[in-house]
């Protein structure tokens, strides 16, 4: 304490006067300091001219007594003689002070030699220019070179070799190549020099050609010169070129050194060759900790972490031969450890660290907080992070990032807050707790950490700005994030790659593509991402013609070849409708991985080739890619589509037999599949075998529910989902409403539009008032339908109209019907379902005149109707019917059947409901209309071409017609068979001569 005390006493005089200070109290200082730095008051004495004094000589007889310094020869020296050997002294402790980093001393007593006129030799230049490179300070190393001229000092070789280094090591490498190149003579440090200077300065490929010139000079190699150079290599990340300068050390006979071989580990492991370092490894004779270090920290680092568990267990053993673990050791298992998840290993090596004696450092404390958090035990993180002794910057980031990874936000902000008074926050700090902020769109949080960076002056930081424009993008709060990109001190490619994925994950995909362009012209070249980010705009537009620029962009810059932009090509074409130049691009590529096939089966699927992406399939597993859980969701997502439940069965059956774990998306996938394909009880059977569920699931089984009718299992379903603590979206909503509607349960209805503002913060959207009218619709309540309209909170869209349209024909509305008619024409001119359900208004009314006008007015305006058609699928292959079709080739046969079942139910009571024919003919005419509906033909294939007791799934593309619906009943009973039909709406299930619907849809 009392030593503390003297220094600042000492640095208080030494600002002090000469005159105003004592000898005594120059004594005094002496007493405290002597014991543990002699020499700084020494210098004090040079500065105050104390020496020749008593006191000098004291101080002179107090530095002879500790021979280990240097300055006692040039002190005892001046006791001896007199006069001009003052400045040899001085120039000495300059020495001595620049090899202790004191600066600032060293050159006030060089500037006090030059003011008395002394010849300084080029040995004190040569001290401050080095302490000026080890401090990295070039405006001081500049005075320095200044002088070196002033004085007119001949730059020799020495001095020349001290200004390069100085110059390189401070960053200025073209003074460097300056002084180097006006060198008369070079030695073997001047090249090194040069070499490690541009190696250093991220340079690497200047600094292998300085190698190679030098290779062309007489001047014989070094050890340093090839570390150097190694270094380079690593930066520049060439494996030709590291295998070229490594074959030039076995050259000069550096082969087997240690310290060459273990910068040519470093090297190869750069540069990603595992194999190259391993055989360098096992080429030395004798391996010291930075070998094995080397080893374990390539195979670390290049994704094998359990090969550097080997090495560092046999690095272990050898603790006996000298080879101890270090700090470094410990940094590099650790991370394989966290690799891994391998908390039992990070645990065995957390007690070696402990053994060893390296708990309490700061660096190995760091990659332990990080072990524990990655292996999913935060709270033994935080126990390490506790026991810390000297936190620095790294191991509260560490901590901070740790609380991010395992979602614990509020933890993570809370030691956010607490990194100011302990440490200065660095970007780093910001980006870890802003990149979970981003992950869960913590919009608010954001917001508040997003102040704090202002505040600490980081909000020009490139890195900081491009994660905060990540995160306002993912928070959908692309204004934010468009700012924050503008106050980005330097934009860089990964600050307009951040604005413009922003912009295209928000739907604003014309704006993604100006602000692509707005990069180009402001001279930043696009890479890869861009690139990818402009396909999906163009995706999103469906624009071929700006898809085909892009990729003509990609060619020129060589990445067709990799496999993610191939797939992301393949994806655009698909979904411009180019499935031919998809096609090409996949043929045309040499090496096809899981996501190139994912890619192609998608392209078919959305353009409705499920038939093309299942052969896709069986030859993906062929050519022996194997399949992963997005290629299963692809396939049933496609037999979804194709209403195929045969094929969607048969993957599932395989998914089971080949033991294939799936994941969430593929159970959702599954669900929506059976639902769609009629089989809601398989439907709910995958859903009640999910070990996880998320919002999506319980969203998919109340939807599939709602599309069969089953209003009150949505209903009980959605409770179940609360108890379970999952927040519904707007999604879930639409799928409970219309379970309501489907079912006639209004109040309900009301119930859950209401509540999903009021109690869940979901702002209604256009599809949630549709289904309100509808539920309104087909309960008959159309007033209060049209009520509901014009009271909406946004505008009323042709959908709204079109189901209170509907529902006007069902409960035949006249004056309601052409008032919804109007509207909808006014919105949608050329919408068909308009004219024909306005017509079959008229119709049912037998209102004739008006049916001839509105036909008239249809054909006028060229609308044509969507004509009705029904399908079934029997033993693979899909059977199509119009009305009155006689195209297929088992015609006879069908209406023969068709017959036989018409006297069957007539006989069971079924009376034809000609209401439902809607033109201006004869009751007979009208029953032999009804007759042959396109659904009554499916179903009498089905039944002459499937074994008995098989359910029949018909699909129809327009709403089923009454009479069918009544006639389907009737069927349903006398053949004893369940008949599922999927019309527009919704699924009806016949069986036994009753109908899910209730009749009421």
């Amino acid at each position: 304490m009392t030593s503390c005390i003297s220094l600042k006493l000492m640095a208080t005089m030494s600002r002090t006067p000469a005159h105003f200070i004592s000898s005594s109290n120059f004594r005094m200082g002496w007493i405290e300091l002597d014991q543990r730095n002699p020499d700084s008051a020494h210098c004090h004495s040079l500065k105050k001219a104390f020496i020749g004094t008593k006191l000098g000589n004291a101080e002179a007889l107090r530095v002879v007594q500790h021979p280990t310094r240097s300055s006692l020869n040039p002190v005892k020296h001046q006791m001896m003689q007199s006069g001009n050997t003052r400045s040899d002294i001085i120039c000495h402790d300059v020495e001595v002070l620049c090899n202790e980093g004191e600066l600032e001393e060293s050159l006030e007593l060089f500037n006090l030699i030059s003011q008395q006129g002394n010849i300084v030799d080029s040995r004190v230049y040569a001290s401050l220019l080095q302490c000026c490179a080890k401090l990295k300070v070039l405006s001081e190393g500049k005075c320095v070179h200044a002088q070196v001229i002033k004085m007119g000092i001949k730059s020799d070789t020495y001095l020349g070799n001290h200004l390069v280094n100085m110059y390189a090591k401070c960053g200025d490498l073209e003074i460097a190549r300056q002084v180097f190149d006006k060198m008369p003579r070079k030695n073997v440090v001047s090249w090194n020099a040069m070499i490690a200077g541009h190696a250093q300065n991220g340079c690497g490929e200047d600094a292998i050609s300085l190698f190679y010139e030098m290779c062309l000079t007489d001047i014989q190699l070094s050890r340093s010169t090839f570390v150097s150079v190694l270094r380079a290599c690593a930066g520049v990340e060439s494996l030709e070129c590291c295998k070229l300068v490594h074959a030039h050390c076995i050259k000069y006979g550096f082969g087997s050194d240690v310290v060459i071989a273990n910068a040519t580990i470093t090297m190869y492991a750069k540069c990603s060759s595992l194999e190259d370092a391993q055989k360098a490894f096992c080429q030395i004779p004798e391996r010291d900790e930075v070998s094995w270090n080397a080893i374990i920290a390539a195979t670390a680092q290049n994704g094998f972490p359990e090969m550097a568990l080997k090495l560092y267990c046999q690095m272990y053993q050898l603790k006996l031969h000298n080879v101890k673990p270090d700090q470094f050791t410990f940094g590099s298992i650790l991370m394989a450890c966290s690799n891994l998840v391998a908390l039992g290993s990070g645990k065995e090596v957390h007690a070696h660290v402990v053994k060893s004696g390296f708990e309490l450092d700061i660096f190995v404390g760091s990659a332990l907080v990080d072990m524990y958090a990655k292996c999913g035990n935060i709270e033994y993180a935080r126990a390490v992070f506790d026991e810390i002794p000297e936190r620095n910057i790294v191991s509260w980031n560490t901590m901070i990032s740790g609380y991010a990874q395992a979602g614990q936000i509020e933890e993570a902000l809370k030691l956010h807050c607490q990194v100011q008074p302990a440490q200065k926050p660095n970007q780093f700090t910001f980006s870890s707790v802003l990149k979970v902020l981003s992950s869960q769109a913590a919009l608010e949080e954001g917001k508040q950490v997003h102040a704090n960076i202002v505040k600490a002056g980081f909000h020009s930081d490139n890195a900081v700005g491009n994660v905060l424009v990540t995160m306002y993008a993912n928070c959908k709060n692309v204004r934010a994030a468009h700012k924050v990109f503008d106050k980005i001190f330097k934009q860089d490619v990964i600050s307009w790659n951040a604005l413009i994925a922003g912009y295209l994950q928000n739907g604003h995909s014309e704006e993604t593509l100006r602000i692509f362009n707005e990069m180009q012209q402001a001279g930043v070249k696009p890479d890869q991402f861009s690139l990818i980010s402009a396909l999906g705009a163009c995706s999103s537009l469906a624009d071929l013609e700006k898809g085909k620029k892009a990729h003509v962009g990609i060619i020129k810059m060589g990445y067709e070849s990799d496999s993610y932009t191939a797939s992301t090509l393949i994806d655009m074409y698909a979904k411009c409708g180019s499935l031919e130049n998809a096609c090409q691009l996949f043929d045309r590529m040499h090496e096809r991985d899981v996501i190139s096939w994912n890619a192609m089966l998608v392209g078919y699927t959305q353009n409705g080739n499920g038939v093309d992406a299942l052969k896709l399939f069986c030859q993906m597993q062929e050519e022996g890619t194997k399949p992963d859980n997005y290629s299963f969701a692809i396939l049933i997502g496609a037999f979804a589509d194709l209403e195929s439940l045969e094929f969607g069965r048969q993957i599932h059956a395989y998914i089971l037999k080949v033991g294939f774990e799936l994941d969430t998306p593929v159970w959702n996938a599954l669900i929506t599949m059976y639902a769609k394909c009629g089989s809601i009880q398989d439907a709910y059977m995958a859903f009640d075998k999910m070990p996880e569920r998320n919002v999506i699931s319980w969203t998919s089984m109340i939807s599939g529910y709602a599309q069969h009718g089953c209003g009150k299992e949505a209903l009980h379903l959605f409770e179940r989902m609360k108890q379970a603590g999952m927040k519904p979206n707007h999604i879930t909503f639409v799928g409970l409403i219309s379970a309501c509607s489907h079912v006639g349960l209004v109040d309900e209805g009301y119930y859950y539009f209401n509540s999903m503002s009021k109690d869940h913060g979901i702002k209604p959207g256009i599809e949630h008032y549709a289904c309100m009218v509808d539920l309104l619709g087909r309960a008959g309540l159309l007033d209060e339908a049209k009520n509901f309209i014009y009271e909406m909170a946004i505008e009323p869209s042709a959908l709204v109209w079109r189901i209170l349209l509907g529902a006007c024909r069902t409960h035949q509305n006249v004056e309601l019907g052409k008032h919804a008619a109007e509207r909808i024409l006014t919105l949608e001119p050329q919408d068909a379902s308009a004219y024909v359900l306005l017509s079959n208004i008229f119709a049912a009314a037998g209102r004739w005149d008006d049916v001839a006008k509105v036909r008239k007015l249809m054909k006028d305006n060229g609308v044509r109707k969507e004509p009705g058609r029904s399908w079934i699928k029997v033993n693979g292959s899909l059977h199509t019917f119009a009305v009155r079709d006689r195209s297929h080739p088992q015609t006879e046969e069908i209406y023969a059947k068709l017959e036989e079942l018409m006297e069957q139910i007539k006989k069971a009571g079924y009376v034809p409901h000609t209401n439902f024919i809607l033109h201006d003919v004869e009751e007979e005419q009208k029953r032999l209309l009804l007759c042959h509906h396109s659904e009554k033909l499916a179903i009498a294939l089905g039944l002459i071409s499937t074994p008995n007791g098989i359910p029949l799934r018909i699909f129809k593309n327009l709403r089923v017609c009454g009479d069918c619906h009544v006639a389907t009943k009737f069927i349903s009973k006398i053949v004893e068979r369940e008949i599922i039909i999927r019309d527009a709406s919704r699924f009806h299930h016949f069986k036994d001569g009753l109908c899910s619907c209730a009749d009421y849809w």
